[in-house]
This record gives C-alpha cells, structure tokens and sequence, in this order.
C-alpha cells in the first residue's frame, strides 16, 4: 500500500499502470451497476485510483474510501469546497459519510 502525499500527480506515480483497462463498474450490494469510470482522457486518474483500490482492499468500503481520499490528495478538498466537481471523489466522501459498500469491477479492453 503506499503512503499517499498532498500531491495528486505524484500519488498517480506510484499507481499501477491502467493500460488494459476499458472501464470499471461500480456495484452495489443487489448487484446495480451504479458507476462507471471510463478509461478516458479527464478519468484515467480516477480509473488509476480505483483500480488500486481494489488491488490493495478488494471492495470499496469505508477504509478504501478514507485511503482514496488520501490519495486524490488536492482533490479531495476541492470536493468537499464543490460538491459535484468530482464525482469520483464525492462517491468516497459519500461511503466514509456511512454509505452503502461498493464492489470494484475492473473490465479488461477486449
């Protein structure tokens, strides 16, 4: 696991490589799909995020969370300062908040 610093980008560094990734779903405890995180310019860091997640705690639950919160660094005040700004970040405030456990579906590109 590593030792998030208050710089996003340097964080980012120390992630494994999203390269075959397509996406990453989201799934709550019935089975919805209730996000997906493309594989895109403007998500590749969040998509870099969550992927460790799930590496390093295999589900999204209150300790993944805080521990993605330390990683999005800057980020994650900018979201608390503006909610909707960054939804990828607003999902983790919202399960350390006491919101339901998430599963992380990585899906490989085809």
């Amino acid at each position: 696991m590593i030792q998030p610093s208050n710089v996003f980008k340097d964080n980012l560094a120390q992630l494994p490589a999203i390269g075959d990734i397509d996406h990453i779903d989201l799934v709550d405890g019935q089975g919805a799909v209730v996000a997906s995180i493309e594989n895109q310019p403007g998500k590749q860091g969040s998509v870099a995020v969550y992927n460790y997640l799930q590496q390093a705690f295999g589900t999204l639950n209150a300790a993944a969370a805080e521990h993605g919160l330390a990683v999005f660094a800057e980020h994650t005040a900018d979201a608390r300062n503006r909610p909707g700004a960054h939804p990828n970040v607003d999902r983790l405030l919202a399960i350390v908040a006491g919101g339901e456990a998430l599963r992380i579906d990585v899906v490989a590109k085809a």
